[in-house]
């Protein structure tokens, strides 16, 4: 084209130059000299870290990342090379000099040595870039991570143990601790976990122990283990008490019946007569020391025939609830014969006339309360405790629910096998009550 309208070009060419060292024709660079001489005058890889060593955990086959995390991390992948040049990069940012390509090269698995073949840039003789490559080995230096430590760990090379008791005939709280362990990683450090169905030392209150391992007379340390034995109080979510004299007098005179509503570092009691309610705390309950009159594993299920409201909703804590006057019968007589009951509920504001609820069946009852003895013909003939969902339960048997709960690895001694299926029913009932109880969800972790 620009020939054919008579413009004149000029074609530009790069002229060549000798090399300042050994004269061969080349193109011309900033420092006259060409690649093999430019490399016999400089080494941009001098200073550059050529062997470094990576703490590696031969049971699980992880890598320590400081300063104490550990990753898992395959053979010649590509989080591996990653990770092998995160501990190259401070070096070459320091040498200044830029990583351009990277590389596994092969070794032999059971070497414990990974190389890497690392290409670099760096500016040189008077502006002049010099790429050059050089092999990077790694060396295995193999080291146990702490979760593996603990396992192989010998478990008589304990430092403390906690021995932990409820005197009750259900896991609940038990299964409810455990999911507030796993929460917050409370055992994160714990070499073993057994269940056992009976202690072999008489429960104390808290009581704590230590034993003299070692001394060192010259520098005055000594090494203990520590034992510490714990009982928790029999007291559970939804048990029927009889709050002795001495002990109402200091709450007001509430009561004597009451129901435990919850159970956190106090226990909340809540008469379901007049809706008043109090909290009793560790202190205030061992000094005293009582017993559930009846327990969760002994409510009956009861009909509700008729319901009418007494008093306005109250909201305690975060619960509502509502006096009212319900008729009821038993489930087991309902059809049998026309026994009926004529009660004063709390759950005025749940129940209405057709619905099921549990409760604690007083007449029917076999129970040992001295105290209770003081006060028949004037307590009533059924209490109730809370609405029964059994026919919801009964459509969802068998279909998986949208969440599940994790475990801790614990072991279990021989007694405990023999009472599995017990276990696995009181598991059930606890799955459910986490179902019914959004306050309990709330505490723990769903996967």
């Amino acid at each position: 084209m620009a020939q054919e309208s008579g413009m004149f070009m000029v074609n530009e060419t790069i002229g060549s130059v000798l090399c300042c060292k050994c004269g061969i024709p080349m193109q011309p660079n900033a420092a006259n000299m060409c690649v093999k001489c430019l490399r016999s005058e400089v080494d941009i890889t001098e200073g550059l870290l050529k062997r470094l060593v990576l703490v590696h955990c031969p049971e699980c086959e992880s890598y320590l990342q400081p300063p104490r995390s550990w990753v898992k991390l395959q053979l010649e992948s590509k989080e591996q090379l990653t990770f092998c040049l995160k501990k190259l990069q401070k070096n070459l940012n320091l040498n200044k000099v830029r990583l351009v390509h990277a590389e596994f090269i092969w070794t032999e698995p059971h070497s414990r040595r990974v190389k890497v073949k690392v290409k670099v840039q760096k500016e040189v003789l008077n502006g002049a870039i010099l790429e050059q490559s050089y092999p990077v080995e790694y060396v295995q230096q193999e080291h146990m991570c702490e979760s593996c430590s603990r396992v192989q760990a010998n478990p008589d090379q304990w430092v403390a143990a906690v021995q932990l008791r409820q005197h009750v005939s259900h896991r609940h709280t038990f299964f409810y601790l455990e999911q507030l362990i796993l929460k917050h990683g409370a055992a994160a450090t714990a070499i073993r976990i057994k269940q056992m169905e009976q202690g072999k030392v008489a429960p104390l209150r808290s009581h704590h122990d230590k034993q003299l391992v070692s001394h060192d007379p010259k520098s005055n340390n000594y090494n203990y283990k520590y034992t510490f034995s714990v009982e928790i109080s029999p007291i559970c979510r939804e048990d029927l008490i009889c709050v002795p004299p001495r002990v109402a007098a200091g709450l007001g005179n509430i009561g004597p019946l009451v129901i435990c509503t919850k159970v956190t570092n106090s226990i909340a009691l809540l008469d379901p007569f007049t809706l008043r309610h109090c909290f009793i705390d560790a202190d205030q309950y061992w000094r005293a020391s009582f017993k559930s009159l009846l327990t969760s594993r002994q409510l009956v299920e009861y009909i509700v025939l008729d319901v009418e409201t007494v008093s306005s909703e109250v909201t305690i804590g975060d619960t509502k609830y509502r006096l009212a006057d319900a008729q009821v019968a038993r489930i087991s007589d309902f059809g049998k014969n026309d026994t009926i009951f004529n009660i004063k509920t709390h759950l005025g504001h749940l129940l209405n006339p057709g619905d099921y609820a549990l409760g604690y069946d007083l007449c029917g009852a076999n129970s040992n309360d001295m105290e209770l003895d003081k006060y028949k013909g004037h307590i009533p003939e059924a209490i109730l405790i809370k609405k029964s969902y059994e026919e919801k339960h009964q459509k969802k048997r068998g279909k998986p629910r949208s969440w599940k709960l994790k475990s801790l690895e614990m072991e279990v001694d021989d007694k405990g096998r023999v009472d599995q299926d017990k276990m696995v029913s009181e598991y059930e009932q606890f799955i459910q009550d986490l179902e019914e109880n959004p306050e309990m969800r709330f505490n723990i972790s769903l996967y």
